[in-house]
């Protein structure tokens, strides 16, 4: 009897290992909690991260919780490609209702590092041609904004752009050297201090400052992405409050692994197996 338990043991610690090790450097799970992938992934699917689809490097969290520690990146497999679904590090500290810079998102990449992205009328243009929606994308049926009609929360609130018409702006590129000045450091600071976890800007007077040095130019240290819901008339993407920083992108987004009806209209009618979404359980996610 003693020898069974032992060796229950044993595998029930292999086991922990093991599990430890594939959440760490290659898999990890998400629930998706709200319509902004619409009608690519829905609420209450729960998806599974390929977190070595473009890196493997040592954990950036104590495993089963949210805090961080130093890592490394141990190999560089692919670069993030157009139409990826990636899951993702919020890249700031606070927007409407995200007021969590721990909090992790899922979105589509539109554009990638040195693309010219612009929004007309609901159509994407990347370097000035006109680009195929996703099959799975939701039009919104809203009214339309014109272009030239400011939008409260766009990205950057410099311009007089909207969700409907947005830009010309270009997708900031690893190895760009930024020219600064008091025009344009209120657009880029934010950027800058995304860079690099120690990046710091400062204004004093007329002198810009990065990291306490009295700086006119600014060289990025990492490659940046612009995503997007494919809901796209009900998702908080890059449109309002920016470009994703490559080290924040935690994973392609896989498979959905299980699916719950989170509706809750007619709950009371439903029993708990009638609210499972068997045709959308290992559904891969294009």
């Amino acid at each position: 009897m003693i020898k069974i338990i032992k060796r229950f043991f044993q595998i029930l610690i292999i086991l922990l290992i093991v599990t430890i090790i594939i959440r760490s450097f290659f898999l990890a799970a998400y629930k998706i909690p709200t319509g902004s992938m619409k009608n690519t992934l829905l609420p209450g699917d729960y998806i599974i991260i390929n977190k070595a689809e473009y890196k493997l490097s040592t954990p950036k969290y104590i495993p089963f919780t949210q805090i961080e520690i130093p890592y490394i990146t141990l190999l560089n497999i692919n670069k993030p490609k157009q139409n990826d679904v990636i899951v993702f590090k919020f890249p700031g500290k606070k927007y409407g209702e995200i007021n969590d810079e721990n909090f992790n998102l899922v979105k589509r990449i539109v554009a990638l590092p040195g693309d010219t992205l612009e929004i007309i009328n609901r159509n994407l243009f990347l370097n000035y041609i006109k680009m195929a929606s996703p099959i799975n994308i939701l039009i919104s049926n809203s009214k339309m904004i014109s272009g030239g009609i400011k939008e409260d929360g766009i990205f950057p609130n410099i311009q007089n752009w909207n969700s409907d018409n947005y830009g010309p702006i270009i997708i900031p590129k690893k190895g760009n050297i930024i020219k600064l000045d008091l025009k344009n450091i209120s657009y880029w600071k934010s950027i800058i201090e995304n860079d690099t976890d120690s990046s710091n800007v400062s204004i004093e007077g007329t002198v810009i400052n990065i990291n306490g040095i009295s700086s006119r130019k600014y060289q990025l240290k990492q490659d940046y992405y612009f995503v997007m819901g494919d809901n796209r008339g009900n998702s908080l993407d890059s449109r309002f409050w920016g470009f994703v920083p490559e080290e924040n992108i935690i994973g392609k987004a896989l498979i959905i692994y299980w699916s719950v009806e989170l509706d809750t209209t007619n709950q009371s009618k439903k029993s708990f197996f009638d609210n499972i979404r068997l045709k959308r359980i290992f559904k891969g996610i294009n």
